[in-house]
């Protein structure tokens, strides 16, 4: 089994017998889809919400233009999307000030992109582990479409 590594701003398809890393979820979410079928699945690790540019240099860094990119590689790879389904990770709130804009809670408006984009599709959230104030490492193993997720606070926890 080959280990994938997705990093920051960046995105990556894996099937069967693969998983697909990434590290440093903070206010950033991890976005895992997968098809159970043919075992397809998608990660990405997007760190904001969304891009206006309809010529994004790097779509895989904001949730509106990295939920279709992952889709498309998905289903280049053999996925239906219509069987495609979605667990997310990160979306913390790693800082807090006193009088603090909207626009500085990061982590609640990647989560709340992320679902819109999702929904957009009609890709169902089948779990997450979203909020809080602490860091994740989440893997994505294509044999069951299971997301491992890692913390400093909370050990490992399985969705």
């Amino acid at each position: 089994m080959n280990v994938i590594r997705v990093g920051m701003a960046d995105l990556n398809v894996a099937e069967a017998q693969d998983s697909l890393r990434t590290t440093g979820l903070g206010s950033c979410v991890g976005i895992a889809l997968y098809d159970p079928h043919t075992k397809v699945a998608g990660l990405a690790h997007i760190m904001l919400p969304t891009s206006t540019n309809p010529n994004e240099p790097n779509p895989a860094k904001y949730a509106n233009t990295a939920v279709p990119l992952l889709l498309k590689r998905m289903e280049e790879r053999g996925a239906i999307r219509r069987r495609i389904v979605a667990k997310l990770a990160g979306g913390a709130q790693m800082f807090t000030f006193a009088g603090q804009s909207d626009l500085m809670r990061i982590g609640p408006r990647n989560v709340d992109a992320v679902k819109q984009a999702l929904a957009t599709f009609a890709v169902p959230i089948r779990a997450e582990d979203t909020g809080g104030n602490c860091g994740r490492t989440i893997e994505l193993y294509t044999l069951d479409g299971s997301l491992m997720i890692r913390t400093a606070k909370q050990g490992v926890t399985t969705l």
